[in-house]
């Protein structure tokens, strides 16, 4: 099984990079949460997913490894937050909202899943949609 603890590197822009990891972990309340980190210059930012109660339609991995990492509504939107491109997309949107460089804080993911679920899935059908043939068509 792969060690999903490692901290794993996204390039933001030529000059910036954060280290980032994701984990689940059982907190002191016995509520499961899947846990995506942010790192950077010290300052580390946790975009947290819990899991919700009966009917809450929020559900986590709760420490199933076959689903590690998922997040979904029980409507049909799932996000993976051990991919690379969702974390990208989870900070795109969490920069959009505010500085993220701000000593230790913790977003709640729930906020972001919906404009997160919404850009993941335009670029997975973009990358699916056959590019268009290049020069001209072939003569007669």
């Amino acid at each position: 099984m792969r060690n999903d603890r490692r901290l794993r590197r996204l390039v933001v822009d030529e000059r910036t990079a954060y280290l980032w990891n994701f984990r689940q972990k059982k907190g002191p309340d016995g509520v499961w949460r899947d846990i995506v980190t942010l790192h950077r210059d010290g300052d580390r930012t946790r975009i947290v997913f819990r899991a919700g109660g009966p009917g809450s339609g929020r559900y986590v991995s709760e420490g199933d490894l076959w689903f590690q990492g998922c997040a979904a509504d029980g409507q049909g939107e799932a996000i993976i937050l051990r991919e690379p491109g969702v974390v990208r997309a989870l900070f795109d949107e969490a920069a959009r909202r505010g500085p993220l460089r701000s000593g230790d804080r913790e977003l709640d993911g729930w906020e972001l899943f919906y404009a997160v679920a919404e850009a993941v899935d335009l670029k997975r059908a973009a990358a699916a949609t056959p590019a268009a043939p290049r020069g001209c068509p072939p003569g007669p």
